[in-house]
Protein backbone atom coordinates (compact mmCIF):
# COMPACT_ATOMS: atom_id res chain seq x y z
CA UNK A 1 0.00 0.00 0.00
CA UNK A 2 2.98 2.67 1.22
CA UNK A 3 5.08 1.88 -2.34
CA UNK A 4 1.65 2.35 -4.16
CA UNK A 5 1.02 5.82 -2.29
CA UNK A 6 4.92 6.22 -2.76
CA UNK A 7 4.63 5.88 -6.46
CA UNK A 8 1.41 8.02 -6.91
CA UNK A 9 3.14 10.88 -4.97
CA UNK A 10 5.83 10.65 -7.76
CA UNK A 11 3.81 10.87 -10.39
CA UNK A 12 1.88 14.03 -9.06
CA UNK A 13 5.54 15.47 -7.98
CA UNK A 14 6.52 15.07 -11.74
CA UNK A 15 3.63 17.31 -12.39
CA UNK A 16 3.63 19.58 -9.72
CA UNK A 17 7.13 20.42 -10.58
CA UNK A 18 6.66 20.35 -14.30
CA UNK A 19 7.06 22.58 -16.97
CA UNK A 20 4.49 24.90 -16.51
CA UNK A 21 5.24 25.62 -12.56
CA UNK A 22 8.51 26.34 -13.69
CA UNK A 23 7.44 28.69 -16.10
CA UNK A 24 4.89 30.28 -14.16
CA UNK A 25 7.37 30.75 -11.26
CA UNK A 26 10.04 32.08 -13.53
CA UNK A 27 7.80 34.19 -15.68
CA UNK A 28 6.45 35.61 -13.05
CA UNK A 29 10.04 36.87 -11.92
CA UNK A 30 10.04 38.38 -15.29
CA UNK A 31 7.22 40.08 -14.81
CA UNK A 32 8.06 41.55 -11.70
CA UNK A 33 11.62 42.66 -12.57
CA UNK A 34 9.83 44.24 -15.57
CA UNK A 35 7.06 46.03 -13.40
CA UNK A 36 9.86 47.30 -10.38
CA UNK A 37 11.80 48.38 -13.16
CA UNK A 38 15.31 45.94 -12.56
CA UNK A 39 14.56 46.86 -8.81
CA UNK A 40 17.15 44.09 -7.74
CA UNK A 41 19.88 44.86 -10.13
CA UNK A 42 19.61 49.00 -9.73
CA UNK A 43 19.17 48.73 -5.97
CA UNK A 44 21.42 45.58 -5.56
CA UNK A 45 24.30 47.75 -3.89
CA UNK A 46 21.66 49.72 -1.84
CA UNK A 47 20.07 46.20 -0.34
CA UNK A 48 23.59 44.88 0.71
CA UNK A 49 24.38 48.19 2.53
CA UNK A 50 20.67 47.90 4.38
CA UNK A 51 21.87 44.12 4.88
CA UNK A 52 25.14 44.44 5.97
CA UNK A 53 26.24 47.87 7.17
CA UNK A 54 22.92 49.97 8.32
CA UNK A 55 22.05 48.16 11.65
CA UNK A 56 19.79 50.73 13.04
CA UNK A 57 16.42 51.62 11.97
CA UNK A 58 15.69 55.83 11.44
CA UNK A 59 12.85 55.29 14.10
CA UNK A 60 11.62 53.02 16.68
CA UNK A 61 9.75 50.41 14.66
CA UNK A 62 7.05 47.22 15.39
CA UNK A 63 8.77 43.93 14.51
CA UNK A 64 10.40 40.90 16.58
CA UNK A 65 13.81 40.54 15.38
CA UNK A 66 16.34 43.25 13.25
CA UNK A 67 16.35 43.27 9.81
CA UNK A 68 19.80 41.18 9.76
CA UNK A 69 18.27 38.28 11.74
CA UNK A 70 15.09 38.13 9.50
CA UNK A 71 17.39 37.86 6.90
CA UNK A 72 19.16 34.76 8.35
CA UNK A 73 16.23 33.18 9.94
CA UNK A 74 15.57 33.16 5.88
CA UNK A 75 18.67 31.89 4.71
CA UNK A 76 18.66 29.33 7.14
CA UNK A 77 16.25 28.02 5.47
CA UNK A 78 17.27 28.34 1.80
CA UNK A 79 20.90 27.80 2.39
CA UNK A 80 20.73 24.21 2.74
CA UNK A 81 21.66 20.17 1.14
CA UNK A 82 20.18 21.64 -2.45
CA UNK A 83 23.76 23.92 -2.23
CA UNK A 84 25.99 21.08 -1.86
CA UNK A 85 24.18 18.07 -3.49
CA UNK A 86 21.92 20.06 -5.77
CA UNK A 87 24.12 21.70 -7.83
CA UNK A 88 26.00 18.67 -8.41
CA UNK A 89 22.92 16.89 -9.76
CA UNK A 90 21.81 19.57 -11.57
CA UNK A 91 25.55 19.34 -13.32
CA UNK A 92 25.52 15.77 -13.84
CA UNK A 93 22.15 15.42 -14.95
CA UNK A 94 22.18 18.72 -17.73
CA UNK A 95 25.92 19.67 -17.78
CA UNK A 96 27.76 22.79 -17.11
CA UNK A 97 25.56 24.58 -18.37
CA UNK A 98 22.99 24.18 -16.15
CA UNK A 99 24.80 26.49 -13.92
CA UNK A 100 24.02 29.66 -16.21
CA UNK A 101 20.26 28.86 -16.04
CA UNK A 102 20.62 28.79 -12.16
CA UNK A 103 22.08 32.18 -12.41
CA UNK A 104 18.83 33.02 -14.25
CA UNK A 105 16.27 31.54 -11.94
CA UNK A 106 18.57 33.21 -9.29
CA UNK A 107 18.34 36.94 -11.14
CA UNK A 108 14.18 36.92 -11.47
CA UNK A 109 13.69 35.14 -8.24
CA UNK A 110 15.39 38.20 -6.70
CA UNK A 111 12.50 40.21 -8.25
CA UNK A 112 9.91 37.60 -7.12
CA UNK A 113 11.59 37.50 -3.15
CA UNK A 114 11.55 41.54 -2.80
CA UNK A 115 7.28 41.44 -3.90
CA UNK A 116 6.86 38.63 -1.31
CA UNK A 117 8.55 40.25 1.66
CA UNK A 118 6.47 43.79 0.71
CA UNK A 119 3.93 42.13 1.13
CA UNK A 120 4.63 40.28 3.80
CA UNK A 121 5.30 43.00 5.65
CA UNK A 122 2.45 45.53 4.31
CA UNK A 123 -0.17 42.72 5.59
CA UNK A 124 1.03 41.37 8.77
CA UNK A 125 -0.94 41.16 12.19
CA UNK A 126 0.11 40.92 15.85
CA UNK A 127 -1.46 37.68 17.39
CA UNK A 128 -1.83 37.36 21.12
CA UNK A 129 1.62 36.58 22.32
CA UNK A 130 2.88 39.79 20.50
CA UNK A 131 4.91 38.46 17.88
CA UNK A 132 4.13 39.61 14.57
CA UNK A 133 2.87 37.35 11.92
CA UNK A 134 2.78 37.35 7.96
CA UNK A 135 3.18 35.40 5.01
CA UNK A 136 1.34 34.40 1.76
CA UNK A 137 -1.42 33.38 4.34
CA UNK A 138 -1.63 37.27 5.51
CA UNK A 139 -1.33 39.03 2.13
CA UNK A 140 -3.71 36.30 0.21
CA UNK A 141 -6.39 36.85 3.20
CA UNK A 142 -5.99 40.81 3.99
CA UNK A 143 -4.41 42.03 0.45
CA UNK A 144 -6.08 39.64 -2.25
CA UNK A 145 -9.33 39.62 -0.05
CA UNK A 146 -9.36 34.82 -0.60
CA UNK A 147 -8.86 34.42 2.70
CA UNK A 148 -9.35 30.11 1.38
CA UNK A 149 -6.16 30.74 -0.37
CA UNK A 150 -4.51 31.52 2.80
CA UNK A 151 -5.64 28.51 4.18
CA UNK A 152 -4.77 26.76 1.06
CA UNK A 153 -1.06 27.92 1.56
CA UNK A 154 -1.06 27.45 5.51
CA UNK A 155 -2.12 23.39 4.97
CA UNK A 156 0.60 22.83 2.48
CA UNK A 157 3.43 24.99 3.84
CA UNK A 158 2.52 22.95 7.60
CA UNK A 159 3.01 19.42 6.22
CA UNK A 160 6.17 20.91 3.86
CA UNK A 161 7.83 21.78 6.91
CA UNK A 162 7.89 18.13 8.87
CA UNK A 163 9.69 17.06 5.41
CA UNK A 164 11.90 18.97 3.51
CA UNK A 165 12.35 21.38 7.00
CA UNK A 166 12.77 18.52 9.09
CA UNK A 167 13.16 14.85 8.54
CA UNK A 168 14.78 15.08 5.51
CA UNK A 169 17.28 17.28 6.98
CA UNK A 170 17.77 15.33 9.82
CA UNK A 171 17.80 12.11 8.19
CA UNK A 172 20.58 13.97 5.57
CA UNK A 173 22.71 15.11 8.91
CA UNK A 174 22.56 11.09 10.42
CA UNK A 175 23.47 9.60 6.73
CA UNK A 176 26.53 12.14 6.62
CA UNK A 177 27.66 11.94 10.39
CA UNK A 178 27.43 7.99 10.10
CA UNK A 179 29.70 7.92 6.94
CA UNK A 180 32.30 10.47 8.12
CA UNK A 181 32.43 9.86 11.76
CA UNK A 182 30.90 6.10 12.67
CA UNK A 183 27.99 7.69 14.68
CA UNK A 184 24.56 5.75 15.46
CA UNK A 185 21.83 7.31 13.23
CA UNK A 186 20.00 7.41 16.76
CA UNK A 187 22.77 9.33 18.52
CA UNK A 188 22.56 12.30 15.74
CA UNK A 189 18.98 11.82 16.22
CA UNK A 190 19.15 12.86 19.72
CA UNK A 191 21.59 15.53 19.25
CA UNK A 192 19.53 17.60 16.78
CA UNK A 193 16.26 16.88 18.74
CA UNK A 194 17.66 18.56 21.61
CA UNK A 195 20.21 21.19 19.86
CA UNK A 196 16.56 22.13 17.93
CA UNK A 197 14.44 22.77 21.45
CA UNK A 198 17.08 24.71 22.43
CA UNK A 199 16.29 27.07 19.67
CA UNK A 200 12.77 26.71 18.52
CA UNK A 201 11.31 26.63 22.07
CA UNK A 202 12.32 30.41 22.75
CA UNK A 203 9.84 31.30 19.34
CA UNK A 204 11.42 33.85 16.71
CA UNK A 205 13.65 35.77 19.10
CA UNK A 206 15.30 33.07 19.78
CA UNK A 207 15.36 31.66 16.19
CA UNK A 208 16.73 34.65 15.16
CA UNK A 209 19.46 35.29 17.23
CA UNK A 210 21.37 32.05 16.46
CA UNK A 211 20.50 32.07 12.99
CA UNK A 212 22.42 35.32 12.85
CA UNK A 213 24.75 33.91 14.53
CA UNK A 214 25.51 30.16 13.03
CA UNK A 215 24.78 31.35 9.25
CA UNK A 216 27.51 33.99 8.75
CA UNK A 217 30.00 31.43 10.49
CA UNK A 218 28.25 28.35 8.26
CA UNK A 219 28.31 30.43 5.07
CA UNK A 220 32.11 31.90 5.93
CA UNK A 221 33.14 28.61 6.24
CA UNK A 222 32.13 27.09 3.29
CA UNK A 223 32.42 29.89 0.63
CA UNK A 224 35.81 30.79 1.79
CA UNK A 225 36.95 27.10 1.76
CA UNK A 226 35.68 26.96 -2.12
CA UNK A 227 37.58 30.32 -2.68
CA UNK A 228 40.41 28.31 -2.09
CA UNK A 229 39.99 25.64 -3.93
CA UNK A 230 38.73 28.57 -6.70
CA UNK A 231 42.18 30.20 -6.25
CA UNK A 232 44.15 26.95 -6.23
CA UNK A 233 42.73 26.33 -10.41
CA UNK A 234 42.56 29.80 -11.13
CA UNK A 235 44.50 29.36 -14.66
CA UNK A 236 40.92 27.17 -15.35
CA UNK A 237 38.66 30.16 -14.50
CA UNK A 238 38.16 31.15 -17.92
CA UNK A 239 37.73 27.76 -19.18
CA UNK A 240 34.67 27.35 -16.77
CA UNK A 241 33.10 30.44 -17.98
CA UNK A 242 32.98 29.41 -21.33
CA UNK A 243 32.06 26.03 -20.87
CA UNK A 244 28.89 26.90 -18.60
CA UNK A 245 28.23 30.22 -21.53
CA UNK A 246 28.75 27.55 -24.47
CA UNK A 247 26.39 24.80 -23.06
CA UNK A 248 24.12 26.88 -21.48
CA UNK A 249 22.87 27.33 -25.46
CA UNK A 250 24.38 23.73 -26.90
CA UNK A 251 23.93 20.28 -26.21
CA UNK A 252 26.91 18.72 -23.99
CA UNK A 253 28.01 15.89 -25.79
CA UNK A 254 28.99 12.44 -23.91
CA UNK A 255 32.31 12.27 -22.31
CA UNK A 256 33.66 10.12 -19.31
CA UNK A 257 30.80 9.25 -16.63
CA UNK A 258 28.49 11.64 -18.47
CA UNK A 259 25.83 10.62 -20.81
CA UNK A 260 25.71 13.82 -22.41
CA UNK A 261 22.19 16.42 -22.11
CA UNK A 262 20.44 18.27 -24.53
CA UNK A 263 20.22 22.24 -23.57
CA UNK A 264 16.12 21.42 -22.40
CA UNK A 265 17.93 19.64 -20.04
CA UNK A 266 20.33 22.09 -18.93
CA UNK A 267 17.64 24.75 -18.49
CA UNK A 268 15.24 21.96 -16.73
CA UNK A 269 17.69 21.13 -14.55
CA UNK A 270 19.36 24.77 -13.68
CA UNK A 271 15.86 26.08 -13.02
CA UNK A 272 14.17 23.37 -11.26
CA UNK A 273 17.42 23.46 -9.11
CA UNK A 274 17.73 27.15 -8.58
CA UNK A 275 13.39 27.23 -7.32
CA UNK A 276 14.95 24.15 -5.04
CA UNK A 277 17.91 25.88 -3.23
CA UNK A 278 16.50 29.80 -3.33
CA UNK A 279 12.62 28.90 -2.69
CA UNK A 280 11.63 32.55 -5.03
CA UNK A 281 8.13 32.02 -5.18
CA UNK A 282 7.46 29.17 -2.95
CA UNK A 283 6.00 31.56 -0.46
CA UNK A 284 8.27 30.30 2.56
CA UNK A 285 10.36 33.25 3.11
CA UNK A 286 8.36 36.08 3.61
CA UNK A 287 7.14 34.49 6.64
CA UNK A 288 10.76 35.12 8.32
CA UNK A 289 10.37 38.70 6.70
CA UNK A 290 7.09 39.41 8.03
CA UNK A 291 8.97 39.57 11.90
CA UNK A 292 11.52 42.24 10.89
CA UNK A 293 11.77 45.64 13.56
CA UNK A 294 10.80 47.97 10.95
CA UNK A 295 7.96 50.54 9.19
CA UNK A 296 8.79 50.33 5.79
CA UNK A 297 7.98 47.05 3.53
CA UNK A 298 10.21 48.26 1.03
CA UNK A 299 13.43 48.27 2.92
CA UNK A 300 12.82 45.05 4.61
CA UNK A 301 12.13 43.89 0.80
CA UNK A 302 15.40 45.06 -0.33
CA UNK A 303 16.91 43.16 2.62
CA UNK A 304 15.27 40.05 1.78
CA UNK A 305 16.38 39.99 -2.03
CA UNK A 306 19.68 39.61 -1.10
CA UNK A 307 19.14 36.13 0.25
CA UNK A 308 18.38 34.84 -3.17
CA UNK A 309 21.67 36.71 -4.19
CA UNK A 310 23.76 35.29 -1.53
CA UNK A 311 21.85 31.61 -1.91
CA UNK A 312 22.46 31.51 -5.57
CA UNK A 313 24.43 33.20 -7.18
CA UNK A 314 26.96 33.14 -4.93
CA UNK A 315 26.85 30.05 -2.97
CA UNK A 316 25.55 27.38 -5.20
CA UNK A 317 27.78 29.20 -7.52
CA UNK A 318 30.98 28.59 -5.95
CA UNK A 319 29.94 24.58 -5.78
CA UNK A 320 29.48 24.70 -9.24
CA UNK A 321 33.22 26.47 -9.83
CA UNK A 322 34.69 23.52 -7.64
CA UNK A 323 33.13 21.09 -9.53
CA UNK A 324 33.82 22.25 -13.00
CA UNK A 325 37.71 23.67 -11.76
CA UNK A 326 37.97 19.55 -10.51
CA UNK A 327 37.35 18.42 -13.84
CA UNK A 328 35.28 15.80 -12.04
CA UNK A 329 31.61 16.68 -13.06
CA UNK A 330 31.78 14.18 -15.80
CA UNK A 331 32.52 11.29 -13.89
CA UNK A 332 29.41 9.57 -13.46
CA UNK A 333 29.04 10.76 -9.69
CA UNK A 334 26.56 12.96 -8.22
CA UNK A 335 25.00 14.88 -5.31
CA UNK A 336 27.10 15.21 -2.34
CA UNK A 337 29.09 12.14 -3.29
CA UNK A 338 30.78 14.46 -6.24
CA UNK A 339 31.03 17.21 -4.11
CA UNK A 340 33.20 15.90 -1.53
CA UNK A 341 35.20 14.33 -4.70
CA UNK A 342 35.44 17.60 -6.05
CA UNK A 343 37.10 19.12 -3.04
CA UNK A 344 39.47 16.18 -1.98
CA UNK A 345 40.80 16.48 -5.63
CA UNK A 346 42.27 20.46 -4.56
CA UNK A 347 42.35 19.60 -0.41
CA UNK A 348 45.48 17.38 1.58
CA UNK A 349 43.89 14.39 2.85
CA UNK A 350 40.59 14.11 4.37
CA UNK A 351 40.00 17.64 4.48
CA UNK A 352 37.98 18.18 1.05
CA UNK A 353 35.08 15.48 2.96
CA UNK A 354 35.11 16.86 5.93
CA UNK A 355 34.33 20.33 4.76
CA UNK A 356 31.35 18.87 2.26
CA UNK A 357 30.06 16.47 6.10
CA UNK A 358 30.82 19.78 8.40
CA UNK A 359 28.61 21.69 5.35
CA UNK A 360 26.17 19.46 5.28
CA UNK A 361 25.14 19.62 9.02
CA UNK A 362 25.43 22.76 9.48
CA UNK A 363 23.42 23.90 6.30
CA UNK A 364 20.85 21.18 7.29
CA UNK A 365 20.74 22.03 10.82
CA UNK A 366 19.83 25.95 9.79
CA UNK A 367 17.30 24.93 7.23
CA UNK A 368 15.45 22.95 10.65
CA UNK A 369 15.66 25.95 12.61
CA UNK A 370 14.17 28.49 9.52
CA UNK A 371 11.34 25.82 8.63
CA UNK A 372 10.26 25.31 12.24
CA UNK A 373 9.40 29.04 12.16
CA UNK A 374 7.56 28.80 8.69
CA UNK A 375 5.25 25.94 10.08
CA UNK A 376 5.03 27.34 13.69
CA UNK A 377 3.44 30.51 11.70
CA UNK A 378 1.21 28.12 9.11
CA UNK A 379 0.06 26.29 11.84
CA UNK A 380 -0.71 29.28 14.23
CA UNK A 381 -2.58 30.83 11.19
CA UNK A 382 -5.20 27.25 10.78
CA UNK A 383 -5.42 26.80 14.22
CA UNK A 384 -4.89 29.31 16.44
CA UNK A 385 -2.24 30.66 18.80
CA UNK A 386 -2.89 27.36 21.48
CA UNK A 387 -1.97 25.63 18.83
CA UNK A 388 1.83 26.80 18.90
CA UNK A 389 3.46 25.52 21.66
CA UNK A 390 2.14 21.63 20.97
CA UNK A 391 3.97 22.07 17.37
CA UNK A 392 7.23 23.06 18.65
CA UNK A 393 7.50 19.89 20.90
CA UNK A 394 6.35 18.26 17.97
CA UNK A 395 8.64 19.37 15.28
CA UNK A 396 11.46 18.61 17.65
CA UNK A 397 10.13 14.91 18.53
CA UNK A 398 9.90 14.64 14.39
CA UNK A 399 13.93 15.65 13.97
CA UNK A 400 14.86 12.63 16.37
CA UNK A 401 12.46 10.32 14.54
CA UNK A 402 13.48 11.20 11.02
CA UNK A 403 17.34 11.02 11.62
CA UNK A 404 16.54 7.15 12.37
CA UNK A 405 14.07 6.20 9.85
CA UNK A 406 13.84 7.14 6.24
CA UNK A 407 9.50 7.66 5.65
CA UNK A 408 9.80 7.60 1.94
CA UNK A 409 6.09 8.32 2.05
CA UNK A 410 6.51 11.71 4.36
CA UNK A 411 9.38 12.87 1.99
CA UNK A 412 7.36 12.44 -0.81
CA UNK A 413 4.07 14.09 0.27
CA UNK A 414 6.26 17.10 1.57
CA UNK A 415 8.28 17.38 -2.09
CA UNK A 416 4.49 17.95 -3.27
CA UNK A 417 3.19 20.07 -0.38
CA UNK A 418 6.53 22.02 -1.05
CA UNK A 419 5.75 22.23 -4.81
CA UNK A 420 1.75 23.32 -4.45
CA UNK A 421 3.07 26.32 -1.59
CA UNK A 422 3.87 28.51 -4.98
CA UNK A 423 0.13 28.22 -6.51
CA UNK A 424 -1.69 30.36 -4.27
CA UNK A 425 1.88 32.21 -3.71
CA UNK A 426 2.11 33.00 -7.12
CA UNK A 427 -1.40 34.10 -7.31
CA UNK A 428 -0.99 37.06 -4.66
CA UNK A 429 2.30 38.04 -6.24
CA UNK A 430 0.03 38.44 -9.38
CA UNK A 431 -2.97 40.24 -8.07
CA UNK A 432 -0.76 42.59 -5.79
CA UNK A 433 1.65 43.45 -8.45
CA UNK A 434 -0.21 47.29 -8.10
CA UNK A 435 0.58 47.14 -4.61
CA UNK A 436 4.11 46.16 -4.72
CA UNK A 437 4.75 48.69 -7.47
CA UNK A 438 3.20 51.77 -5.68
CA UNK A 439 5.12 50.53 -2.57
CA UNK A 440 8.02 50.95 -4.39
CA UNK A 441 7.49 53.80 -6.25
CA UNK A 442 6.87 55.53 -2.83
CA UNK A 443 9.96 54.20 -0.52
CA UNK A 444 12.65 55.51 -3.67
CA UNK A 445 10.98 58.55 -3.81
CA UNK A 446 11.29 59.29 0.44
CA UNK A 447 14.14 57.40 1.55
CA UNK A 448 16.22 57.51 -1.30
CA UNK A 449 18.16 60.15 -0.29
CA UNK A 450 19.48 58.11 2.60
CA UNK A 451 21.63 55.56 0.31
CA UNK A 452 25.33 55.66 0.65
CA UNK A 453 26.62 58.18 -2.26
CA UNK A 454 27.80 55.30 -3.98
CA UNK A 455 24.07 54.27 -4.93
Amino acid sequence: MEERLVELLGEVRGWVWGPPMLVLLVGTGIYLTVLLRGVQLRALGYSLWLAFIKRKEDKPSEGDISHFQALMTALAATVGTGNIAGVATAITAGGPGALFWMWITGLFGMATKYSEAVLAVKFRVRDKFGTMSGGPMYYLSKGLGQRWLGVVFAIFASVAAFGIGNMVQSNSVADAVEATFNVPFWATGLVLAVATALVILGGIKSIGKVTALLVPVMIVFYVGTSLIIVAINYTRIPEIFLLVLKHAFTPTAAVGGFAGAAVMIAIREGVTRGVFSNESGLGSAPIAAAAAKTDEPVRQALVSMTQTFIDTLVVCSLTGFVILSSGLWSSGETGAELTTLAFSSSLPGNTGGLVVTIGLILFAYSTILGWSYYGEKSIEYLLGERAVYPYRAFFCIAVGFGAVFKLQLVWSLADVMNGLMALPNLVGLLGLGGVIAWETKRYFRIYVKQAPPEY
